[in-house]
């Protein structure tokens, strides 16, 4: 099994003075939700113990949704300390920063170079910026593979398993999800027996069968509010340390995963529905009974939800929701009823979405060097 101290790097072999690095990583949605964090993890301490799932989870990867990152790098001398500017859509951003500054203090026992260069960060998404929808998994994804070109530049014997696996948990250390925004359509994190190489310190390309019906699905996310969450999502995961159904929600997510395995493989999409929306009312059940308490929903997500229900049930056709820790719903659905799905949205969701916004996705390939 892999260990965090594994990514701990032998000494470079090569060395470089300067150059720049370009990735994009896409959002990704999860199917299994991922809430609440270890404690006391065995084997990390400090900061890098708090990034440790409490459950497993696995997502779709999605296409077009996603954060495009250049970095530059210049060697410095004489300088210890952390270096670096930090731009959004080509403009400085300062808000931004003292999220990377964390984010490059956890990383720095694995990534010894990072105080021998000053670095510009420039980044921008392919969503507007307001949308609601969460960027730190593509954003933080991003940057770790451009860091990871960085390193492999140092040590080009590495090897791409290697690559990507520490792309992944470096990822991770900046935003918990940002793991699942590495590689592959259909993403598994978390020790889960039955999934073999599944960890918790990293996603993984989920390896076993991947039934026709859930290549090319398609992902419709409806912007009901695009304002910032009054609850952020790090205080959310920290309410499930005492919370009273805690325990049971855990099993609850390794037994919807184990559900999922045949489903996956067979291509049955009314269990996959019934896993799917379960699993979201679920997440936002235990922000409901938490202490303090909070519901993230807004009244046109329930209506959007109640929409969704009656139209399959009239129709048979195999549209489903899912949530994230906020009020936007993803709609779900394969790709070959996708011309009816998409006339449903337009003739009875588009008026409870926020200025009539939405966004069309699909299920992609992980992050791409360009």
């Amino acid at each position: 099994m892999v260990s965090a101290n594994d990514f701990i790097p032998l000494p470079y072999t090569h060395t470089i003075e300067s150059g720049h690095f370009q990735w994009s990583a896409p959002s990704n949605i999860a199917l299994v939700k991922y809430w609440g964090k270890k404690e006391n993890h065995p084997s990390l301490k400090g900061e890098l113990a708090k990034q440790i799932p409490a459950n497993p989870s696995v997502s779709f990867t999605l296409n077009t949704c996603k954060t495009i990152t250049k970095l530059a790098f210049a060697k410095k001398k004489n300088d210890t300390n952390f270096s670096f500017d930090l731009l959004f859509e080509g403009k400085p951003k300062e808000d931004f920063k003292p999220k990377i500054q964390k984010f490059l203090e956890r990383i720095a026992l694995y990534l010894p170079f990072i105080n021998d260069y000053h670095f510009t960060i420039d980044t921008q998404n392919t969503f507007p910026h307001s949308s609601g929808i969460a960027s730190s998994a593509s954003g933080m994804a991003a940057l770790a593979m451009n860091l990871m070109s960085l390193e492999k530049a140092l040590n080009p014997a590495m090897t791409e398993d290697y690559f990507y696996s520490k792309a992944s948990f470096l990822a991770r250390l900046g935003s918990g999800s940002a793991c699942r925004s590495v590689k592959g359509s259909l993403v598994v994190w978390g020790n889960q027996a039955n999934i073999n190489g599944s960890s918790d310190l990293y996603g993984v390309a989920y390896p076993q069968a991947i039934h026709d019906n859930f290549k090319n699905f398609q992902d419709t996310i409806l912007l009901v509010d695009k304002g910032e969450k009054q609850v952020s999502s790090t205080l959310g995961h920290d309410l499930m340390h005492d919370h009273p159904f805690a325990e049971r929600r855990f099993a609850q997510a390794h037994e919807n995963l184990d559900q999922l395995i045949p489903i996956f493989e067979s291509g049955n999409l009314n269990e996959f529905i019934k896993i799917v929306e379960s699993e979201a009312l679920t997440l936002h059940a235990m922000m409901m009974t938490s202490m303090p308490y909070f519901i993230l929903m807004k009244p046109n997500t329930l209506e959007i939800i109640n929409t969704i229900w009656k139209f399959r049930n009239e129709t048979q056709i195999p549209v489903c929701f899912t949530l994230d820790a906020g009020a936007n719903v993803h709609v779900l659905y394969p790709e070959n009823v996708k011309e009816k799905v998409l006339q449903f949205i337009k003739h009875e969701l588009v008026g409870y979405c926020q200025n009539g916004q939405y966004l069309c996705d699909e299920i992609g390939n992980g992050a791409e060097r360009i």
